[in-house]
């Protein structure tokens, strides 16, 4: 396993740009391993101090989700990675899961994960999903996304703020009449909510708006 993980590091280490190659490659690995084999490389992978490397370790991590103590390794650890690129994957990962799980059935996680103290967890939801009525349930439950999206637009994180305006902007492209309701129900006397609102509201017409 050491020896895998080292010749992943060679093969990662030089790229700068873009995920395709580790998530192939994790995609890959998980087919063709056994189940405990590629739990041991993920966490071992997840140990290196590659970026490039736990970012194939979340990916592989995201297949293996199912898993309680595999999804909450990704909630507590990975949530804590320093690396914005390994929070991309997180956000990926966690989307893995619903996928697999079913979206309506996996939400009891998603809102617990929207609760959680820490930005990283409720952003690799509000991110994950995106574009969150291309999923199925959402697709047919629309409010729901936008509900539960909304519940956020005062949060504490700018980064969580912004990822909540951007996937209301994207509902607000098939659901105008939808996300502007909603709109129209906030108080906008703070920056945060103001900020939220502007990202938001970036795609639907003033006459809609209004209306």
């Amino acid at each position: 396993m050491k020896e895998y993980v080292e010749g992943l590091e060679r093969e990662f280490s030089a790229i700068e740009r873009g995920f395709l190659r580790e998530q192939r490659c994790a995609r890959s690995d998980y087919a063709s391993f056994a189940p405990e084999q590629a739990r041991r490389v993920a966490f071992l992978a997840y140990r290196s101090e590659d970026y490039q490397v736990r970012m194939y370790a979340v990916f592989l991590l995201g297949h293996l989700s199912q898993e309680s103590d595999v999804l909450s390794f990704l909630r507590d650890d990975v949530s804590a990675d320093s690396n914005w690129r390994v929070q991309e994957v997180l956000a990926k990962a966690f989307d893995d899961f619903c996928a697999v799980r079913g979206y309506e059935v996996a939400l009891p996680v998603i809102d617990e994960w929207l609760s959680d103290p820490r930005p990283n967890v409720r952003r690799a939801v509000t991110e994950g999903l995106r574009i969150w009525t291309s999923r199925p349930y959402f697709r047919d439950h629309p409010g729901d996304a936008v509900s539960r999206l909304s519940r956020l637009r005062s949060d504490s994180s700018e980064y969580v703020r912004k990822s909540v305006g951007n996937a209301l902007r994207d509902i607000s492209k098939k659901h105008p009449e939808l996300v502007a309701a909603e709109l129209r129900t906030w108080s906008l006397e703070t920056t945060e909510v103001a900020q939220v609102y502007r990202l938001a509201s970036t795609l639907i017409s003033y006459a809609t708006a209004e209306r």
